[in-house]
């Protein structure tokens, strides 16, 4: 396993991360996320990403067992806030009131004193930017909170926290977490420049597609997948897609890969990149996605993928 730091931070995470969402809490049970967990950092992987909203705070819960007994120092763990957590008009959003009452409530159920890295999930419209910074450096100096970040913000909503906290003396957020895939590179027109600008590292979600890159739509919707009991992959799940998944893992296959970890090789190319984030559901999985982190893209590679995918080369140079 590979190690990065999260932008200009001195914090080291592995490359590849393992994630909470739709996962742990919900379709895998107690003793499965245990081996899981315990197999991702049996491999190097140092890092688990979660959420108060996945599951509804069962993921973290199923997390703070997994981690019982494990070297704290030895984890980095983050979480994070935004979405509604009940029906009380406070229990949701980025207000300082639900900052601090959030933060309380995950590190109880993960059994921890502190996160290392505490995401804004997204941006709070109704909420001064300079409110959410404040109430984020408080947590960092009552030490609940190593470092911040946000997540699903657009460049202009970073700069306007990265601002903010210059003004007032507060720390930055050190951290962007978005979706970014082969099939989804929005990021790249302006996030990545904005986040290089300001040191900030990437923490990527989706960076298989939900799926579509490890070519298990390639001959059809299987039953029982997300594609067939959600309505997630509607956008994504086109011909054109499936023609570029199917495309990619006759690729990888000529470099003896799997489309999965040539998908997220693809992804760590960008060295403003700090780790990509994957689900499992099964111990093979975090095997499989972890050996990702050994395989580098050469120019050449990488030109042939950019042919499958239809877009001008960008090399991460």
């Amino acid at each position: 396993m590979n190690y990065r730091r999260v932008g200009k931070s001195g914090l080291k995470i592995s490359e590849i991360a393992i994630g909470g969402w739709l996962t742990f809490g919900a379709s895998v049970d107690t003793q499965r996320t245990e081996r899981i967990i315990k197999t991702a950092l049996d491999l190097g992987i140092n890092f688990i990403d979660l959420s108060d909203i996945y599951a509804r705070g069962e993921a973290e819960r199923a997390i703070g067992k997994a981690i019982a007994g494990c070297k704290r120092s030895d984890l980095v763990i983050s979480s994070k806030l935004f979405w509604p957590m009940s029906d009380n008009v406070n229990d949701r959003g980025l207000s300082r009131k639900h900052i601090m009452e959030s933060i309380d409530n995950t590190l109880a159920r993960l059994g921890l004193e502190y996160l290392d890295i505490y995401f804004c999930h997204r941006y709070d419209p109704d909420t001064e930017v300079e409110e959410v910074v404040r109430a984020m450096d408080d947590l960092v100096h009552r030490g609940k909170i190593l470092y911040w970040g946000t997540s699903v913000w657009t460049s202009a909503q970073i700069e306007r926290a990265v601002g903010d906290a210059d003004r007032y003396g507060a720390y930055r957020p050190i951290v962007e977490q978005p979706r970014y895939n082969m099939i989804d590179r929005h990021i790249e027109g302006d996030i990545l420049p904005t986040c290089e600008k300001y040191g900030l590292g990437l923490t990527i979600w989706s960076p298989l597609a939900q799926g579509i890159l490890t070519g298990k739509y390639n001959e059809g919707v299987p039953a029982g997948t997300r594609a067939a009991t959600t309505d997630w992959l509607k956008r994504d799940l086109t011909p054109e897609n499936i023609n570029k998944a199917q495309k990619l893992t006759e690729l990888a296959k000529s470099y003896h890969v799997t489309i999965n970890q040539l998908a997220l090789a693809w992804v760590l190319r960008q060295p403003q990149v700090s780790c990509a984030i994957t689900g499992a559901t099964e111990e093979a999985h975090v095997k499989d996605n972890v050996e990702a982190s050994e395989f580098e893209l050469s120019p050449s590679i990488l030109e042939r993928i950019e042919v499958i995918l239809g877009h001008t080369p960008n090399l991460g140079m």
